[in-house]
């Protein structure tokens, strides 16, 4: 089921989130329901606090990145074959250069801006199963990955950029708490009843 994706100014989006056990209330409902979401908008990651939850949990399939004709054909295909979903994460190492990339948010539509990132990062988390990991990744998967691990932190990506450049978004960020930004996907608004 396709649910509505919380908006930049909720304040479940500043939370830090709380570890779930294998008996969360339905949760292999609320698994198909965040990837639903998540293609419905063309998103390539989705952490539970976009969608109302406040608990550390979130999706991620990079398939859309893999027809980038910067990337290699490994990285391509590395790409193509990601889809994970991480419970209870905790990030371990962030290392290596930092790099920038032109990111976006779901709850924050028709904002685009340059973050830097580490190239590479160690986590630990709980996979589907609940069966206890820790990964090494770089890249592209690794961004998708601390991006989508911040919001489980109560992070987003605006408050990775310049001043300056907060100034320059900040009626952007106005207009989607108050319900004027209008993505082709269902949203709730923190300043107005969901559309």
């Amino acid at each position: 089921m396709i649910v509505p994706i919380v908006g930049y100014g909720d304040p479940v989006l500043r939370k830090v989130c709380e570890n779930i056990s294998a008996d969360y209330p339905n949760f292999q409902d609320l698994l198909t329901n965040m990837y639903d979401t998540m293609y419905n908008a063309y998103g390539v990651g989705l952490a539970a606090p976009q969608i109302g939850l406040p608990i550390r949990l979130f999706v991620i399939d990079t398939e859309p990145f893999s027809d980038s004709e910067d990337l290699t054909p490994e990285e391509q295909v590395q790409l193509k074959g990601f889809k994970q979903t991480f419970i209870n994460a905790k990030m371990i190492i962030e290392e290596g250069e930092e790099w920038s990339f032109n990111e976006g948010c779901l709850s924050i539509p028709e904002v685009r801006e340059d973050v830097y990132r580490n190239e590479k990062i160690t986590i630990e988390y709980v996979d589907e199963n609940f069966v206890k990991k820790t990964e090494t990744y770089d890249g592209l998967i690794a961004r998708v990955i601390q991006h989508e691990y911040d919001h489980i932190e109560g992070i987003l990506f605006t408050d990775k950029i310049s001043s300056l450049k907060k100034t320059l978004i900040k009626k952007k960020l106005q207009n989607i708490m108050d319900g004027k930004s209008r993505p082709d996907y269902r949203m709730k608004f923190a300043n107005k009843k969901g559309r």
